[in-house]
């Protein structure tokens, strides 16, 4: 922080600007203290309380606050004033339990059928059903492969034997279904290895942690062509979200972690009924730089949603042909508004939280719809609220000091505006980055559980396989059902490298569903 000057000036002019300056200054380091305090011991929730302006006149604290729309929340709205979210009612299973499962019927038939009143035999008339939900827990079992070896009596040297099937580890004690179970537990469900290694020993079965390691290894080195054939995919498609987060790993040496980078290239089309299928790939790198993300993105062409980050615009910037366009995040504008109002109640702060709350509820109602649809909507709805909101920041920023957080927020806002706004021209963009964030989601469950990776190797081999179990979630298939059938099917040469998009999540599934189920086959 600048010191005033020492001694100091006698101008009456140049003491008042010397104390506004530090005014500014005290605000905006007040402002940090809050929201880093807020961070740290506060909700994480991105909800604001937003005051009711019928309100402000009654003091009734907690009570005259109401939870302001969140970026992608489900309230309704009408003119334009934000509403209380219904209540959901809750989503309970009263009995209808999912009919592919197996049932065993157990009958219980009372001690005596004869009549309590004449002795005389009683005959059937009904029963009552009751069905609950039953759970076998994990059988570990040994798998005895015999392969018989026959020679002939009068041939000395001939010997005849199959040949072993091959498998994830060679010469190991694992199958394909474990070794699967092993990758589904640590990527899928978030359960380290040292938990798993635990578990098994619950069932008398001693597995050094090193073994599950290279187990995991062994998997993510059969599936390395896929994954790089699920990255093609995403990246050959005309939208991408794309994202990182912080993945430490072991550096020897140093004494603590090295903080590396998972990047995150997601598709989504759902929003709007359009071709690509759901898929998010991770790119494991050292840094968090341009160079990073420009290695990845080099033979991309097209519109690239992102937050604010520098290493996004630069590189557009360094790329000799203009082939990328960048689109930005209005959950991010909108999150520091919601960040200067929980610090200093800026009513200014509260008034675009809900102008950006009304553009929300426009597209909770589209979603889903076609992008026509979801164009010719936003130019007559969402539109005037943003022109609107471009005004309003204008017209604000001239009259507030540059060193506060809401002029850093405007700021921020106004920069990026351009990106901001692409989704009123476009039915195909979404007004934010969700889709990846939410991919992200796994990759903070994992990470807060096993800490880190061991080794840049370890962090290659997560990325390679939260990708495809990842994937295979947004598709709505059960992963280790997946992991299983696709190890098995790579291993033993079932797909060739030259056919492996069939095992791509939406296509594996495609194919799965196509198939006659053993009932079928079986009538």
């Amino acid at each position: 922080m600048v010191q005033p000057p020492d001694p100091l000036p006698t101008d009456p002019a140049e003491l008042a600007r010397i104390i506004g300056d530090l005014v500014a200054r005290n605000a905006a380091l007040q402002a940090r203290v809050e929201t880093l305090t807020a961070l740290i011991f506060g909700a994480k929730s991105e909800k604001a309380s937003v005051i009711d302006p019928e309100q402000g006149v009654l003091d009734l604290g907690d009570l005259a606050v109401e939870a302001a729309p969140a970026a992608n929340d489900n309230a309704d709205r009408t003119a334009g004033r934000p509403k209380r979210p219904a209540r959901r009612p809750a989503n309970r299973n009263v009995g209808a339990l999912p009919r592919h499962l197996p049932r065993l019927e157990t009958t219980i038939e009372p001690e005596s059928t004869a009549c309590p009143c004449c002795a005389g035999a009683m005959h059937r008339i009904g029963e009552d059903v009751a069905e609950a939900l039953d759970v076998i827990p994990a059988i570990v079992r040994v798998l005895r492969t015999i392969r018989p070896k026959y020679a002939c009596r009068g041939c000395a040297g001939a010997l005849v034997q199959a040949t072993a099937k091959p498998r994830v580890v060679d010469g190991g004690m694992a199958s394909t279904a474990l070794v699967a179970h092993v990758v589904v537990a640590k990527f899928a469900w978030h359960l380290p290895l040292y938990r798993q290694a635990q578990m098994f020993a619950g069932q008398g079965i001693v597995l050094d942690r090193s073994t599950l390691v290279f187990w995991v290894r062994r998997a993510a080195w059969w599936l390395r062509p896929l994954y790089d054939r699920l990255l093609l995919y995403i990246r050959s498609q005309q939208r991408v979200y794309c994202d990182e987060t912080p993945l430490p790993r072991l550096d020897p040496g140093r004494g603590r972690t090295k903080v590396c980078q998972l990047w995150a290239q997601a598709v989504d089309d759902r929003p709007w009924q359009g071709p690509a299928m759901p898929a998010v790939g991770y790119v494991y790198a050292e840094g968090r730089d341009t160079a990073a993300v420009q290695e990845q993105l080099a033979g991309f062409d097209g519109i690239l949603q992102v937050d604010g980050y520098a290493a996004y615009k630069a590189l557009v910037r360094r790329r000799k042909r203009t082939g990328i366009r960048l689109v930005f995040c209005l959950a991010h504008a909108r999150r520091k508004f919601v960040a200067v109002f929980k610090t200093t109640k800026s009513e200014v702060a509260r008034d675009v939280i809900t102008r950006i709350g009304t553009v929300y509820a426009i597209e909770e109602r589209i979603r889903g719809t076609t992008a026509d649809t979801r164009l010719r909507v936003r130019q007559a709805e969402a539109r005037p609220i943003m022109a609107a909101l471009k005004a309003r920041l204008m017209e604000v920023r001239s009259e507030i000091s540059g060193q506060s957080s809401l002029a850093k927020a405007i700021a921020y806002t106004l920069g990026h505006w351009d990106g901001l706004i692409a989704f009123l021209d476009d039915g195909r963009i979404d007004v934010d980055t969700n889709a990846v964030e939410r991919s992200m989601r796994p990759i903070g469950l994992g990470r807060k559980n096993a800490l880190f990776a061991g080794s840049p190797a370890g962090g290659q081999d997560w990325a390679i396989l939260a990708s495809l179990l990842n994937s295979a979630k947004l598709n709505d298939i059960d992963p280790f059902s997946y992991m299983a059938d696709v190890l098995e099917r790579i291993v033993s040469g079932a797909v060739k490298v030259n056919d492996l998009d069939r095992l791509l999540p939406w296509a594996w599934r495609a194919e799965r569903d196509a198939a006659p189920t053993v009932e079928a086959r079986a009538a």
